[in-house]
């Protein structure tokens, strides 16, 4: 059951349901995503100091955001990738959660610009994503963390990203502390129980996203490739350690418990945090709906015991 708070915006989105994206301009879309994201997030929690930043690679600059919080107790950096079906989302969509973050776990963040589609279509989303990782991995002191572990944490559409870096990185036999992946979308075609219960009229749309993939995947045609889906992946074993989020009323939900679960297959440690009558998005609306802090509080307090305790 949805949570109460929900209601009046689930009402009002399925008396004015979105535009078909196909119909509107994708910088017509990209300012809608930014207004919405802006309207809904809470006040921002205060930084010491947030530092606008490139990183270099091969034949690109990546931008990027370092957000250092009041205190740091934590040694370790979290590379954070937002939301926004692969097509919309940059730093200043997901600036409020990354702040509210970087406080709560006293870790520096660094937001992560990757290219999005339809301009920049498969892989370049996701060979930023590992660039960028990659880059931060063997720079750390460039970042003000010479000595701590890494944690990377994507969201959504971001949340691919990361977990599929996650995976690639780990043939190279770089070593993160944890993977978090925030309501994930997990492919293009899984079809779940949840996917036909709420495919629309609970913010996510379907048959939207359905679309922004084709978008992403542009020419590239195979959906079976775990870069794409990763629920494909056939071997997970030796992955860092992963933190799931899931929203009860998400239409993603089935598809990343049972990621949850294949990782746990593969022997790894996993914690699946359900949030109950949330919706997709739900961590970005803290000014609405105040439980949804709570999650963010007990997200944070699960990413200081990956740091602190890794046996935990």
């Amino acid at each position: 059951m949805v949570h109460p708070a929900f209601e009046p915006i689930l009402r009002q989105a399925r008396e004015r349901p979105p535009v078909d994206p196909s119909s509107v301009s994708v910088e017509e879309r990209r300012q809608s995503f930014r207004d919405e994201a802006l309207a809904l997030r809470g006040a921002m929690a205060p930084m010491a100091s947030q530092e606008e930043r490139t990183i270099e690679v091969d034949d690109r600059t990546i931008r990027a955001r370092l957000y250092v919080p009041l205190s740091e107790e934590s040694h370790a950096l979290v590379i954070y990738f937002h939301g926004g079906s692969f097509v919309t989302g940059d730093l200043d969509t997901h600036e409020w959660l990354c702040r509210r973050l970087a406080s709560d776990t006293k870790m520096r963040f660094l937001a992560i610009d990757y290219r999005l589609a339809p301009e920049h279509p498969f892989p370049a989303g996701l060979n930023d994503a590992v660039d960028a990782i990659r880059y931060v991995a063997e720079h750390r002191s460039e970042f003000g963390v010479a000595n701590s572990r890494l944690i990377i944490m994507g969201e959504s559409a971001g949340a691919n990203l990361t977990t599929v870096a996650a995976a690639l990185l780990r043939d190279e036999g770089l070593v993160l502390a944890a993977q978090v992946l925030i309501y994930p979308t997990l492919g293009p075609e899984l079809m779940t129980e949840s996917a036909h219960t709420f495919a629309t009229g609970y913010l996510l749309n379907l048959d939207h996203l359905r679309y922004d993939y084709r978008q992403y995947l542009g020419h590239f045609g195979d959906h079976n490739d775990p870069r794409v889906t990763p629920l494909l992946r056939l071997d997970l074993s030796g992955s860092a350690p992963a933190v799931v989020v899931v929203a009860e009323c998400d239409p993603l939900r089935d598809e990343a418990v049972a990621y949850a679960g294949l990782l746990r297959h593969c022997g790894v440690p996993v914690e699946l945090l359900e949030a109950q009558g949330m919706v997709h998005g739900f961590l970005e609306m803290g000014a609405v709906v105040p439980e949804a802090l709570e999650v963010v509080d007990d997200l944070a307090a699960h990413l200081h015991r990956l740091v602190e305790d890794p046996a935990s």
